[in-house]
């Protein structure tokens, strides 16, 4: 039985990673959570049946002593750094969300703080325990389309999914969170460098805010989506994508409606949030200032090159990878679950995904499967897993190289 804090309440500490963890009462008794917003800490607590002696909204006073074995640092990316070694220090072992820090300087800090010690620190990259990521790099091991040459791999992000986090959302802006290719992308560049199997070399990037800013502002939109003429019309609305989806989906539409509300989403909540939030917002009338599209050209120590794009212009979310050798090719669409081999000169084969996995929830099933090995590795000293702190580090260098190369208009950047 591993006892279990939550240090972050919101989506993913509680009606995630907290969720997981709290169906699985034989492996994990979740004993304290802290969080700043009352109103969250109460239901979480509610939730997993924690006491109020238990439940803390002041960091100092959370940190005045250890409170369980693991500990879920869950809270906003500034954050990150500064809570796990405190963490550290109180001999937990961690699950850290991504990213660990937008910084080089603050992630190589705790990288070396954390080899003081004899603990686990998970780092969040759900994607590396899928089954289809745990497939495609069995496939490139397998070397069946030869030597990989080139990655070509694009983010489809959706429209509703950009409006959502990073236009109206904690991460729209670069300074209180991290730059889109690494509040988003990390799990994009974790992805490539785990399939090339090498570090990368050297970056070259391009992108910008594009659409989503003042002067493309229609001229009788207003600040509030519900007081806006466009309200039924435009795309962007917060009407359509929240209220809209909600009721015509009989309270089963997009995920990001929970994001809005405490606990049980209703129409009442809805309308509250859509009146007092920044998620009611007009998508033109926001502070945001991440991009909403970027391409990134790479090229890995062991010769792979690789191309990156990153789009919010999509109707549909999903990862499309294209994986060319010498050979054959693979190629894997997320959206549609499917990963198809061709080795040349031969027929062609389709892998369904939904035939792999009886769940695909959460990230693909990533989000369960990745408690599962923190569980064992926590159970088991000699258990490795694909995330650790040390692994998780070379993605958040590429993102850093690659933000550095966008804002210095492409050029070239060295990672190592």
């Amino acid at each position: 039985m591993i006892t279990v804090s939550i240090l972050g309440a919101g989506n993913r500490g509680t009606n995630v990673y907290g969720k997981i963890i709290n169906e699985q009462k034989d492996k994990f008794q979740i004993v304290s959570i802290c969080d700043v917003n009352q109103e969250k800490l109460e239901y979480s607590a509610n939730l997993f049946g924690v006491e109020k002696e238990n439940l803390f909204t002041n960091e100092d006073d959370f940190f005045d002593k250890k409170r369980s074995d693991l500990l879920l640092i869950t809270t906003l990316d500034k954050d990150h750094v500064r809570q796990a070694k405190k963490a550290i220090d109180k001999g937990y072992h961690i699950l850290l969300e991504k990213p660990i820090s937008a910084s080089e300087e603050e992630c190589l800090e705790l990288l070396n703080y954390a080899k003081k010690y004899n603990k686990i620190i998970m780092v969040c990259h759900v994607l590396r325990y899928t089954v289809a990521v745990e497939k495609l790099k069995e496939l490139l091991d397998s070397n069946i389309i030869g030597k990989l040459v080139l990655i070509d791999h694009i983010e489809q992000v959706a429209y509703w999914h950009q409006c959502h986090s990073y236009v109206r959302g904690n991460w729209r802006v670069t300074e209180d969170t991290a730059p889109m290719i690494m509040a988003k992308s990390c799990h994009d560049m974790d992805l490539l460098q785990y399939f090339v199997d090498s570090r990368c070399k050297t970056v070259s990037s391009y992108g910008n805010l594009e659409f989503f800013k003042k002067e493309n502002m229609p001229k009788n939109a207003t600040e509030r989506c519900m007081d806006c003429p466009l309200k039924d019309d435009c795309a962007f609305s917060a009407k359509k994508i929240y209220l809209d989806d909600f009721v015509k989906n009989n309270g089963k539409g997009r995920w990001c409606a929970k994001t809005l509300v405490i606990g049980e989403v209703t129409e009442e909540k809805l309308l509250k949030a859509l009146a007092t939030t920044n998620y009611g917002k007009c998508v033109f009338d926001c502070d945001n200032d991440v991009v909403d599209n970027q391409s990134v050209m790479m090229e890995f120590e062991n010769g792979v090159k690789a191309t990156f794009r990153m789009t919010a212009f999509t109707q549909k979310g999903g990862r499309q990878i294209h994986f060319h050798g010498t050979l054959g090719e693979i190629y894997y669409n997320e959206t549609e679950n499917t990963i198809t081999i061709n080795v040349f000169g031969k027929p062609e084969e389709v892998i369904d995904i939904t035939k792999l996995t009886t769940d695909l929830s959460g990230h693909g099933g990533g989000d369960k499967r990745m408690i599962g090995k923190l569980y064992e590795a926590i159970s088991d000293p000699n258990v490795e897993f694909d995330t650790s702190l040390e692994k998780s580090i070379e993605s958040h260098l590429m993102c850093i190289a690659i933000e550095k190369s966008r804002l210095d208009n492409g050029k070239l950047k060295i990672v190592h």
